[in-house]
């Protein structure tokens, strides 16, 4: 492991150094498109100063990940081993629910749509066919491990349910990171904290590769939180929430510590149980609510909380969630 960490944090600041660069530019292209945010009309006053500001910024961190993975890929031609194969279904992966997040923002920005986006249900079954084929393949061609549980020392295979279960928790954590960006660097900031988190339970395990790929993803996530923290210059959208979602739950799976995703993930967790929870009290009550707004972060907004604490407080809970996962994956 610490052989391997000099080189795995060097690639998180190259990540890091090439998002800044080319950060500006991309800026300047959105807002030339004119490609801003639109804000609901129920979203508490103070979000209306975001309205305009650039969406689809996950593009800004999607890019430098892809671009130098795949050249550490190209590397091996020259004998240097930079990244194997094994990133190759998490790359995938990035680059589809970041595509399907693209058309998403897209339509809700110049889209029939606009104000709204794609529509949910079609949303939807698009990630669980991705999802059902992602699983698919780790389970049968990657041969991911099954399920490891903190204080069970064997392995949980679980069969022809692997692949039902764990396209749910890629849907789920996709949906789950979406919610969670609503505020200023929460979203970027948490992500970063879960993929820090995996990269050290993949070097753990001796899974180079995997850790590499995580901690490009950090570095590329504190390149875009440069232009991302309040007042953010540009928002990740869909395009960047569901990519990482998504990705995180590859990598969970690839590790076998997914067991410990709901600890590692518990603010964007908490986020998409807040919705579930504001949507089913206010069917059965018809009409009454049980947070003030859901997701939760506009909850505590709407209780007086700036935005800055909330993104600060979640983070500082984001944090010490995934020492305890680490923690626990370790037991």
């Amino acid at each position: 492991m610490t052989n391997q960490m000099p080189f795995s944090l060097s690639l998180a600041v190259l990540a890091f150094m090439m998002t800044v660069i080319w950060g500006g530019p991309l800026l300047r292209i959105l807002r030339y498109f004119k490609v801003g945010k639109i804000i609901r009309v129920e979203e508490p006053g103070i979000h209306m100063v975001k309205m305009g500001t650039p969406t689809m910024g996950g593009v800004m961190f999607i890019a430098p990940v892809l671009l130098l993975t795949l050249l550490l890929n190209a590397s091996s031609v020259f004998g240097v081993t930079g990244i194997g194969r094994s990133i190759v279904i998490p790359l995938l992966v990035m680059t589809a629910y970041a595509g399907l997040g693209a058309v998403d923002d897209w339509e809700g920005i110049r889209g029939a749509r606009k104000g709204e986006g794609m529509r949910s249900r079609t949303k939807f079954i698009i990630q669980v066919v991705l999802a059902l084929a992602v699983a698919y393949s780790l389970r049968y061609l990657l041969q991911a491990p099954g399920l490891y549980l903190p204080g069970i020392p064997v392995e949980i295979d679980l069969g022809f349910w692997y692949i039902p279960i764990a396209a749910l928790v890629i849907v789920s954590m996709a949906n789950a990171v979406n919610f969670t960006d609503g505020l200023d660097g929460l979203a970027g900031l948490i992500s970063a904290t879960a993929f820090v988190a995996y990269g050290g339970i993949a070097l753990m395990q001796g899974q180079v590769y995997v850790a590499r790929f995580c901690f490009i993803m950090v570095g590329a996530l504190f390149g875009f939180l440069w232009f991302n923290v309040h007042p953010a210059q540009l928002i990740m959208g869909d395009t960047g929430s569901q990519a990482l979602g998504a990705t995180l739950t590859v990598i969970a799976l690839m590790t076998g510590q997914w067991g410990v995703l709901p600890v590692i993930a518990i603010i964007p967790l908490s986020e998409m149980i807040s919705v579930v929870i504001q949507i089913l009290y206010f069917r059965a009550t018809k009409g009454r609510r049980f947070f003030k707004m859901a997701p939760i972060h506009l909850h505590f907004e709407l209780l007086g909380w700036s935005e800055t604490q909330v993104v600060q407080r979640f983070w500082l809970i984001g944090l010490l969630a995934a020492m305890v996962g680490v923690g626990l994956a370790m037991v």
